[in-house]
Order: structure tokens, then C-alpha cells, then sequence
């Protein structure tokens, strides 16, 4: 095959507090013959996710991603030429790419690689039944153990996960609460995706309107951004409740990290022979078939909603992460860079 201009993201910097465009760096590169085993593979769509802050910055459930290197996604591409048994031209595959046009990968790697069906939609496999949707399920279902009756909180409500969450909660008989920053969020979590209740941390005081939605305390809490919001709601706690620790994206920025506002109300968890688990959604593979079928039989009945964010274009890619750390993004937040042939 001839050889063909890869346009490429590499990080540049280490960001300190806010993610910044120039923590990136524009490169071009010509993409070198395939070795045995490999495929080169067009991308067509990239995931933004939170936890790429901490692949920026640190050593977490895999390697720091080098200075100089390609930046990493969730992504969605289609095979060009494939020298790896079981992979032929045309495939599409899911896993962690680079942000570039073009990727050569052997498959594997912590967050999986999959062949997936001819005429799969690249976005609804990248937000609902990807690893954000994919998270919400066995946040609410495996770690929260969520039953009908449940007062069920989720912070982040607005994002790819927190409205997930919330969803599946209520289609498991909750009564379901979202914490999101602005009215425009708040209103399309009661309006469109059947929340009982929002509340507005931007325009309201959490504390205060929790204890209005919740008068007998929250049975499961589904953390997406640590702090204060979680100190909020561990000072609410019912008996038995279940705390899900699955982010805590309002520290990711802080030089200090989650060390920064350390949880105040943990004794709540033994007044009230609580638990608190943190969870990566790896650690659920094998749930995953039972998930997928579940989330894609709701999302046929309309139970789900998939709210996407769509950004268009490889140049963007930065200022599309950025868009996660300042809440500009409402549901998944999607970068597409063209469709399959």
C-alpha cells in the first residue's frame, strides 16, 4: 500500500490544573509499513472521557502516555489493510487509538479491542454501549445493587455516565435525583430523561436540596465529581446505603488532585452500616454481554436516551477535551472524523 500522511495530536506538556490547547502539539507523519500481526486502521471517531486527564498526568490503570507521544482515546475505526489472522479490510474495530487519521495496532490493551458487526453506528458504540454506558451499568446495577423504592442520587448527571446511571436506576424502579451545573441541564434530565428531580449545584444550594428531595436519606449515591458534592450527600446517607465512587472530576484540575477536599462525613458510612466502592469498569468484563443486550433493548423501547455531543474534525480534538472540564458538554462527548466506507 502506498504510503499515506498521518496528521497527528502529540502531548506536548503535562497539564497543570486546566487542560490547555498547547499542552498538544500539531505533528505530520507518514505511516510505516505494516509488521505481522498488525493492522492499519482508519480512525473515525474519538471518545472524551475524564479519565484521560489522568493518562495525561500520571501513572493510573495503565502508563502515563509519554511526552512526545500520540495522544490516546476511546475510538471507533475502520481497517485499511490488515496483516493480523481473523481482521480483513473493512472491519470496523473499537479500542484505545491515537489521536491521528490513521493507527497501526496489534489489538489488545487493558481497555480491550473488538471487531464489531457490519453496520454498527460508530457513535451509539462509543456513548451508550461503550465503556461510559457500560460504566453506568455495572456502576448501578453490580457495585450500587440498585432495588425498586431506592433513592438514587447521581452527580454529573448531565454527562455520559451520570445520565446513564440515572436512567437505569429509574427503569429499575428508583426514585432518581441528577446534580448538574445549569438550567439548561437540569431541564433536559426532568424533561427528557425522566428524572423525578434536578438540582442546579451552579444556582442552588446542594446541601439544602438534597435534604428537600431526600427527607428519608439516599440509599445509593453515584459519584462523579468528588468534593463538596460528595460531602453533601455522606452526610445524608440511609441505612445501608451503597456510595459508587466512579470519578471526581471537579479535583481533576487541582494541583493536589482528590487530595485536595477530602472527605469530611465518612463516619456517616458506619452510623449508617454504609458502604462506599470504588470500581473501574474492566473489572466487570464479563458482564459486559448482559449489559450491551440490556442497554440495547431499553434504548429500542426508548427507556434510554443517548444525548451526544458531536465535535467534528481532528483539529478540534483539544478543544474537545477541554469542553469536559468545563461543563459545556450536555451527554457524551463525541470528536468524529469521517464514516465508514
Amino acid at each position: 500500500m502506498a504510503e499515506l500522511k498521518n496528521r497527528q495530536w502529540l502531548l506536548a506538556a503535562r497539564p497543570q490544573g486546566l487542560i490547555k490547547e498547547s499542552d498538544f502539539r500539531w505533528n505530520e507523519a507518514i505511516t510505516p509499513a505494516l509488521k505481522d500481526g498488525e493492522m492499519l486502521v482508519r480512525n473515525l471517531a474519538f471518545s472524551f472521557d475524564p479519565t484521560q486527564r489522568g493518562w495525561m498526568s500520571m501513572d493510573t490503570y495503565m502508563p502515563a502516555i509519554k511526552l512526545g507521544e500520540t495522544m490516546k482515546a476511546g475510538a471507533l475505526g475502520q481497517v485499511v489493510e490488515s496483516k493480523k489472522p481473523g481482521f480483513a479490510k473493512g472491519d470496523l474495530v473499537q479500542g484505545l487509538f491515537g489521536w491521528e487519521d490513521y493507527t497501526i495496532t496489534s489489538g489488545g490493551g487493558i481497555m480491550g479491542f473488538q471487531k464489531l458487526p457490519a453496520g454498527t453506528d460508530p457513535l451509539l458504540a462509543l456513548s451508550l454501549l461503550g465503556t461510559t454506558g457500560l460504566t453506568a451499568y455495572v456502576g448501578t446495577i453490580d457495585v450500587g445493587q440498585v432495588k425498586a423504592g431506592d433513592t438514587f442520587v447521581v452527580s454529573g448527571a448531565a454527562g455520559a455516565t451520570g445520565s446513564v446511571a440515572g436512567m437505569i436506576a429509574k427503569i429499575k424502579g428508583c426514585r432518581v435525583i441528577g446534580i448538574a451545573g445549569g438550567p439548561e441541564k437540569c431541564q433536559w434530565l426532568t424533561k427528557d430523561a425522566g428524572f423525578d428531580a434536578a438540582i442546579d449545584y451552579k444556582n442552588e444550594k446542594v446541601g439544602q436540596e438534597l435534604s428537600r428531595h431526600c427527607p428519608k436519606g439516599i440509599d445509593v449515591y453515584f459519584d462523579n465529581v468528588g468534593g463538596e458534592i460528595l460531602d453533601n450527600c455522606l452526610a445524608r446517607l440511609a441505612d445501608r446505603a451503597r456510595v459508587v465512587l466512579c470519578g471526581a472530576i471537579s479535583q481533576y484540575n487541582e494541583a493536589q488532585g482528590v487530595a485536595a477536599h477530602p472527605p469530611k462525613n465518612y463516619f456517616n458510612l458506619i452510623f449508617h452500616g454504609a458502604r462506599m466502592e470504588g470500581f473501574l469498569v474492566f473489572h466487570f468484563a464479563q458482564h459486559f454481554p448482559q449489559a450491551i443486550a440490556d442497554m440495547s433493548k431499553w434504548y429500542a423501547e426508548g427507556k434510554l436516551k443517548n444525548r451526544i455531543d458531536l465535535a467534528n474534525g481532528l483539529e478540534n480534538a483539544p478543544k474537545t477535551i477541554i469542553r469536559l472540564f468545563t461543563g459545556a458538554n450536555i451527554g457524551k462527548q463525541l470528536l468524529k472524523l469521517g464514516d465508514p466506507a
